[in-house]
C-alpha cells in the first residue's frame, strides 16, 4: 500500500486552523512543514505533496489561504529529509517549460532523486487575472496546451545524455558536446530551443503526478502519469475510476501496474466511533456556512447558488451541468454524483465538502479505519491513499501512531524504505532517455566524443 501525504493549510477540514490540535505556527513558517515532513518520513511514507493556487481566494477573511509556493517549499524540505519523496503542483497554463524543466530538474539534484511533479491545468478566474487579464482558457484549450507541454519539458529533460558529463580535470573537458542536443520545438503554443542548463536528474525526470478525473483528464493520465490523485466519495466509484483508468492506461500502450491510483482519504479517527463523530460534529461546528457556499460557487466556475435554502433538499437541476463547467470539471462530475445519490440538503453537502472538499472523509476508530483501507487495496479500489488528514498535526500524529502499526501488523504497509528515490517508493522504473543525437541535433555540429 502507498500512503501520500498531502499537507495543506493547518489540515483539510475547513475549519481544522481554528482548532486546539492545530499547529500555532504561521503558514509561512517553514519550520511547520519540516516537522510535519520529517513526521511522514519517520512513518516510511512514500510521499509528501502539496497543492497550489495561483489567485487569492475570496474567502481570506475567514479562512487562512495562503502558504508559501510549493516548488521552493520542496526545496527547502529536500536539505530536512532524506528519504521521503517530495511532490509539488506546477500549472501548465501558466509557467514557461523551460523554466519548469529547470526547477523540477534541480529539485530532483537536489533531493538525490526525490521530486514528483503534479500536473495541473489551472482553470482559476482569478489566476488569468495575475497572468495577463486575458480569462481562463477553455478546458479543452487547457489540455490542448498541456500536450505540447508535455512534449516541451520530457525533451528538455532528455537533451542531456547519461554520460555527457564527462568532468575530466586533467583533459581540460567537462562535458561530450556530442551528448547534448538541441531541442528546437515549435508548436503552437511555445517555441523553445533547449538544450536544458544542466544535466539529466538521478530519476531522470520528475515523477509525473495527475489529478484529473474529467474524460478528458482521464485520457491525459492515461498517457503521462505515474501516480494519480483522484477524489472519490464511496468506493463503488472508486472501483469503476480504477478499472477504467487501467483500461487507459493499456490501450495507450502502458503497463498499468506501472500508474498508481491513490484516492484522497481524510479520517476523523477517535478511540471509539462515539469520539470520531464527536470531533467531527465539533470541527464542523466551527466552519461558515457561506464561506462554503461561496467555495462551491467557485468550483462551478463562479456560478450563483445563493437563492438556494440551506435545508431544502438539492437536486442535480440545482447545478450548472458539469459538461458545461470550464473549472475543475471531474469535481464538479463528483459534486454532482453525490447529490444524485444521496440528496442532502446544501448545509449537508456544505459540511461534506468542510472535511476535504469533495474527497472522502470518514470517521471511525483506528481498526475501523485500517480495515476501509485494507478493504479499498484489496478490492480494486486503489493503490494507496492520499491521506488528508483534517487537523495537522494532530491527525497525523493519532493516524501514525495508531493506524500505520496495524497496517504493517497485516503486511499492507512498510516499515522502513527499501530505496532512496520517489520511484524506488512508487517501484517505478527509470525513465528511458529519449536521445537520439543527430548532426543537425547536435549542440555543435561534428563534436567529437
Amino acid at each position: 500500500m502507498h500512503i501520500n501525504l498531502f499537507i495543506h493549510g493547518r489540515g483539510h477540514h475547513e475549519a481544522a486552523w481554528r482548532h486546539p490540535g492545530a499547529s500555532t505556527r504561521p503558514l509561512t513558517d517553514i519550520a511547520y512543514y519540516v516537522e510535519v515532513a520529517r513526521k511522514a518520513e519517520a512513518a516510511a511514507f512514500d510521499s509528501v505533496f502539496f497543492a497550489d493556487s495561483l489567485g487569492l481566494g475570496e474567502d481570506v477573511a475567514q479562512a487562512p489561504r495562503n502558504w508559501l509556493e510549493p516548488l521552493t517549499t520542496l526545496a527547502a524540505l529536500a536539505g530536512a529529509t532524506s528519504r521521503i519523496g517530495l511532490i509539488a503542483t506546477c500549472s501548465t497554463t501558466y509557467t514557461e517549460p523551460f523554466n519548469l524543466a529547470r526547477q523540477f530538474a534541480s529539485i530532483d539534484h537536489i533531493s538525490n532523486g526525490r521530486v514528483g511533479w503534479n500536473i495541473v491545468t489551472t482553470w482559476l478566474a482569478s489566476a488569468a487575472g495575475n497572468y495577463g487579464g486575458q480569462g481562463a482558457p477553455s478546458h479543452a484549450e487547457r489540455y490542448e496546451r498541456a500536450e505540447e507541454y508535455m512534449k516541451v519539458v520530457t525533451g528538455l529533460w532528455d537533451s542531456w545524455s547519461d554520460d555527457a558529463v564527462l568532468d575530466d580535470r586533467a583533459a581540460g573537458r567537462y562535458a561530450r558536446l556530442d551528448g547534448l542536443r538541441m531541442l528546437n520545438h515549435a508548436g503552437p503554443h511555445y517555441q523553445v530551443a533547449g538544450p536544458l542548463t544542466m544535466p539529466r536528474g538521478p530519476q531522470g525526470r520528475p515523477v509525473f503526478v495527475q489529478a484529473g478525473s474529467s474524460e478528458t483528464g482521464r485520457r491525459f493520465a492515461a498517457r503521462h502519469a505515474e501516480a494519480v490523485f483522484t477524489a472519490q466519495m464511496e468506493k463503488a466509484t472508486a472501483q469503476d475510476f480504477y478499472r477504467d483508468l487501467k483500461r487507459l492506461v493499456a490501450e495507450e500502450g502502458r503497463a498499468p501496474e506501472r500508474v498508481v491510483i491513490l484516492p484522497g482519504l481524510s479520517p476523523v479517527i477517535g478511540g471509539t466511533e462515539a469520539e470520531a463523530q464527536r470531533i467531527h460534529r465539533e470541527l464542523n461546528d466551527l466552519t461558515d456556512p457561506e464561506v462554503g457556499r461561496q467555495r462551491l460557487s467557485g468550483r462551478f466556475g463562479g456560478h450563483d447558488f445563493s437563492h438556494l435554502p440551506l435545508d431544502k433538499p438539492l437536486a442535480p437541476e440545482d447545478f450548472p451541468d458539469p459538461s458545461t463547467v470550464d473549472a475543475a470539471r471531474s469535481r464538479t462530475e463528483v459534486i454532482v454524483g453525490l447529490v444524485r445519490r444521496e440528496q442532502p440538503t446544501l448545509r449537508q453537502l456544505l459540511s461534506y465538502l468542510a472535511g476535504a472538499r469533495g474527497h472522502f472523509v470518514t470517521t471511525g476508530t483506528p481498526e475501523q479505519i485500517a480495515d476501509l483501507m485494507a478493504d479499498w487495496v484489496q478490492d480494486g479500489a486503489a493503490d494507496g491513499f492520499n491521506l488528508m488528514p483534517p487537523v495537522l498535526p494532530e491527525m497525523l500524529d493519532v493516524f501514525i501512531a495508531e493506524v500505520v502499526p496495524l497496517l504493517r501488523r497485516r503486511g499492507l504497509f512498510r516499515s522502513e524504505y527499501d530505496g532512496a528515490m520517489l520511484r524506488d517508493h512508487y517501484r517505478l522504473p527509470r525513465p528511458d532517455l529519449n536521445f537520439v543525437a543527430g548532426p543537425q541535433e547536435r549542440l555543435v555540429k561534428g563534436a567529437s566524443t
